[in-house]
């Protein structure tokens, strides 16, 4: 089972965590004799009707909440005045799936109006048909309450239903930033909300939209660019997930997105975080105009022309210089931020959904980090492990008058809102129009194809690519074979592990033997192998998986999946490995011509030296389930066409360097792409 935290930090996020049972305090709804709660002071809710699998159905008797010919607006006034304080609370609060797995009917006691997967939380089997099964139970006991509201189930898809075994995997976001191509992108994430919907999730943590402005920032490969403005190309994403029209929210093939993380979260200073995290979630130290035309700029567009559903905010502060440095604000507590400019000045109609246990990170007790949430305008919270006790102090908080009745009635108004959108209450349990869908090979053609067009061609001396696809090939380097390497963090778990048969898919060199079948390869991950007669070599490098503050330069390491078997991940460099370095030196120093390509989630400096023994090198960065498309661009099968959509640096000590600094002077600079053509 995987773990949530490192031991020296309490609120790593978004792991399945091991869930000890919880005692609740809250004192709940009355039940009737069925168990099924019922409002204070209200006659016993009656038994609800079921269907053929046993799956509880909303009773109509002619509530005008579940008229579907009413609008959206009349049908919420009509469900929100008939709702009690404790009711309205519930559907504030999200829990963690393994939190009421083995007791489901928590979430008809907390009246929980959402619950998610965090990484690696899968149902037994991890397959389309179990996902369905097991949100569709979940969905059984929400519809047990007394006004039978569903859930929203979340997800982190953020390069596919990569939790799912056998979904498609499209590259990593810095990778798809690299094509430079906003169009393929909305393709990807219909397909990643058609593969997501099919299996229960109606709700996708994602895109995130960040503009990553230091690359020691483990969450590099989570940013389309360092750039606002190329960032905000992408923000069209949101409308492969929802549709172009809130009226297509309600489609078997669409989710409801969350625009992330909100904001500043890619601009704040290496050495700002707290615990052990040396950059992730640290603080954004800038003024309110560099601000709003870097970090903010993105949102724009997510909320005003693709009306995203939701938003996220960041774990990061933010330090305005303009009353001084010293005085940071945390994002979850941001009101001039998150109700201000975001509801206020941008006109979000969505709701706002707290991080992981986002709040935990506020100042004070726990009650004054509950109220100082609710009231800075977070309208649901994420506490996977936590949501009675989260229930339980909103509730006294409310009764104290310290969090407001309309508040409380703005935050449950926006989620109910979307639910009605997403025709819930029509449709609660899953569409599985889709499910044979799921990791189909149509949609991996589509991730082959965005493989291609997301790699870069940093240096090509004497033409060398595309190889001859008859040619001797020595393939070498621990990344050419080695699928959970090329897929990254946030694969089957939150870290993501190493592992040649980790997840369906090719890796680089079974792509590289299906688009040569004529060449001649000989493989060798340490180069050990005798390299006599090779035409050119392929060695495939770079970094190994990880997530968030995690994979922070100088951050802590990671040893808590089974994978690791208690080891220590590597520490995380800018730097190739020693183990890379070592392997690079010497094939390339052995063979005459010599293709590098760099799999890994952020540039990697290549010293000058190393550099002069390389004829040709890539930035692969994370391509995914379909290494076969790194192979489509090496043998001209497709042609080169990627562009840098971060800076790639000539040593660490630029860092950070983006494009309009002054003295700007990387390897190789924001854009840069060589072309070649169809062999």
């Amino acid at each position: 089972m995987r773990r949530s935290v490192s031991p020296r930090r309490s609120w790593a996020r978004r792991a399945l965590v091991a869930v000890v049972p919880v005692t609740l305090v809250l004192t709940v709804a009355p039940t009737n004799s069925s168990g099924v709660p019922t409002a204070a002071g209200s006659a016993a809710t009656a038994s609800y009707p079921t269907d053929h699998a046993g799956r509880t159905l909303i009773h109509n008797t002619g509530q005008a909440y579940l008229n579907p010919r009413l609008p959206v607006r009349h049908r919420v006034e009509d469900l929100l005045r008939r709702m009690t304080l404790e009711e309205k609370v519930g559907q504030m609060t999200q829990a963690e799936r393994a939190a009421v797995t083995d007791n489901p009917s928590l979430i008809t006691s907390l009246r929980l109006g959402s619950l998610l997967s965090g990484g690696g939380s899968v149902p037994t089997p991890n397959t389309p048909q179990a996902w369905a099964d097991m949100v569709d139970r979940f969905q059984s006991y929400a519809l047990q309450t007394r006004l039978q509201i569903p859930i929203l189930y979340g997800v982190d898809a953020v390069h596919g239903h990569a939790n799912l075994l056998g979904a498609t995997v499209f590259p990593h976001n810095i990778g798809l930033g690299s094509t430079w191509d906003p169009r393929l992108v909305e393709r990807i994430a219909h397909v990643v909300a058609e593969e997501t919907r099919a299996t229960g999730p109606q709700w996708n943590f994602a895109p995130c939209v960040c503009v990553a402005r230091d690359t020691r920032w483990g969450r590099t490969y989570e940013s389309f660019s360092e750039h606002p403005g190329l960032v905000t190309r992408y923000a069209s994403s949101i409308e492969g997930f929802q549709g172009k029209h809130l009226r297509e929210l309600d489609n078997p093939d669409r989710v409801l997105a969350s625009a992330k993380h909100y904001a500043g979260d890619g601009d704040t200073e290496f050495g700002s975080a707290a615990g052990d995290y040396t950059i992730d979630q640290g603080v954004t130290v800038t003024n309110r105009r560099d601000f709003a035309r870097i970090d903010l700029a993105p949102y724009v567009p997510s909320v005003r022309r693709y009306d995203v559903g939701t938003v996220m905010p960041s774990f990061s502060s933010v330090d305005w210089t303009e009353d001084g440095i010293g005085n940071p604000i945390k994002m979850h507590a941001n009101r001039e931020l998150i109700t201000g400019v975001l509801k206020g000045k941008l006109g979000f109609d969505g709701f706002v959904i707290s991080d992981w246990e986002g709040i935990h990170q506020l100042p004070g007790d726990w009650p004054a980090q509950v109220r100082t949430g609710v009231n800075a305008g977070i309208d649901m919270f994420m506490e996977p492990n936590s949501s009675p006790a989260f229930v339980t102090t909103l509730l006294e908080e409310v009764r104290a008058g310290r969090v407001s009745q309309a508040r409380i009635d703005d935050a449950v108004r926006r989620i109910l809102t979307k639910k009605f959108q997403l025709g819930l209450f029509e449709r609660p349990y899953t569409d599985r129009t889709h499910l044979a869908e799921v990791g189909s090979a149509e949609h991996r053609a589509l991730a082959r194809e965005a493989v291609a067009k997301s790699q870069v061609l940093l240096k090509n001396s004497g033409g060398l690519l595309p190889l001859k696809k008859n040619a001797k090939v020595y393939v070498a380097g621990r990344n050419a074979d080695d699928i959970g390497n090329q897929a990254g963090g946030w694969t089957l778990s939150w870290q993501g592990a190493s592992g040649r048969d980790r997840l369906p898919g090719n890796t680089i060199l079974e792509g590289i033997r299906q688009v040569a079948p004529d060449a001649r390869i000989t493989y060798s991950s340490d180069g050990s192998a005798p390299t006599a007669g090779s035409d050119v070599a392929v060695v495939a490098v770079g970094e190994t998986p990880y997530a968030e503050g995690f994979g922070d330069v100088g951050g802590p390491s990671w040893a808590y999946d089974p994978e690791d078997a208690g080891v220590p991940r590597e520490a995380k460099s800018l730097d190739l490995q020693p183990g890379d370095k070592a392997v690079v030196d010497k094939v390339c120093g052995a063979v005459a011509k010599c293709v590098v390509l760099v799999v890994s989630g952020r540039p990697q400096v290549i010293p000058p030296a190393q550099l002069a023994k390389i004829d040709a090198l890539v930035a692969s960065w994370l391509p995914g389930s379909q290494g076969e498309g790194v192979a489509d661009v090496l043998f001209g099968k497709r042609p080169f066409t990627g562009k840098l959509s971060h800076t790639w640096p000539r040593s660490a000590d630029q860092e950070p360097i983006n494009i309009g600094d002054r003295n700007y002077n990387p390897l190789y600079p924001f854009g840069w792409g060589l072309r070649t053509r169809h062999r």
